[in-house]
């Protein structure tokens, strides 16, 4: 039976390549992000190279009735929606108290409100099939405070953990829940955050592997999964939790230019 993914911010980077990974596997897709044409080269490219199915919905994330409207978008062309992959997403460098609150507003609109919207329109189908994988794309940046990134690093925190509760809260179902933990990654995250520069992107692993290493833990069902790290950089995410937040926090500050 065709699986069908749903896959927000599915025009560049990691989210493109989550779309090639499961339209190579066979699966029908519906694609979101703003840019329209980059979306219909992609359903081009997928549906020509692997004969599947792809419906493109041009959507911003950061207009608060954009979830509700792809849910019932969805819905009205009888798509069911197997695997939901909470992709989309953006960060900002700057002080807190300079930076426009605009756009700290957008990216909680995005990070937060508009994955967790997604996760609870399209979960409650799932669990009554008793099947349904959801993928939430997080960070590194979700283990510890990021001054100079500061409501980012908190919106990825958010994820990972709201992503981890649901998980649990799914034990006795078919559905599960993975949280994705990718490094500094080569996609347009940097540029539009101004952050090309800084020591954290002076390292990128590829769009392709972090999004192999995602989706295959979504189908193992893992609760989480960190991405693009070599060994020792993992162990480092692994145990910078339990350093103290007076070392930890200069060093980050730093690395992204403060």
């Amino acid at each position: 039976m065709t699986q069908t993914a749903l896959i927000t911010g599915a025009s560049s980077g990691i989210g493109k390549e989550m779309a090639r990974i499961h339209a190579e596997k066979g699966g029908d897709l519906v694609i979101l992000a703003r840019s329209k044409d980059e979306l219909n080269a992609l359903k081009t490219e997928l549906e020509t190279t692997y004969g599947v199915t792809v419906t493109v919905l041009v959507k911003d994330l950061s207009k608060e009735l954009a979830p509700q409207q792809i849910f019932d978008a969805v819905n009205k062309a009888g798509i069911e929606i197997d695997y939901l992959i909470n992709n989309a997403g953006f960060g900002g460098v700057g002080k807190f108290h300079e930076r426009d609150w605009d756009k700290d507003r957008d990216m909680i609109q995005v990070n937060v409100v508009a994955l967790s919207a997604l996760t609870r329109l399209f979960l409650p189908d799932m669990v009554a099939r008793n099947s349904g994988r959801i993928l939430n794309v997080s960070s590194t940046a979700s283990v510890v405070p990021g001054p100079m990134q500061a409501v980012y690093f908190a919106t990825k925190s958010y994820v990972r953990f709201l992503s981890n509760a649901i998980a649990e809260e799914l034990h006795d179902t078919n559905v599960t829940v993975t949280a994705l933990m990718p490094g500094a990654t080569q996609s347009d995250f940097a540029k539009t955050a101004d952050m090309e520069d800084t020591k954290l992107f002076s390292s990128t692993a590829s769009a392709r592997d972090v999004a192999q290493t995602g989706y295959d833990a979504m189908m193992k069902g893992e609760l989480e999964t960190f991405a693009g790290l070599d060994f020792k950089t993992k162990m480092t995410m692994r145990l910078a939790p339990l350093m103290p937040k007076s070392a930890v926090m200069p060093k980050i500050r730093k690395m992204q230019g403060g």
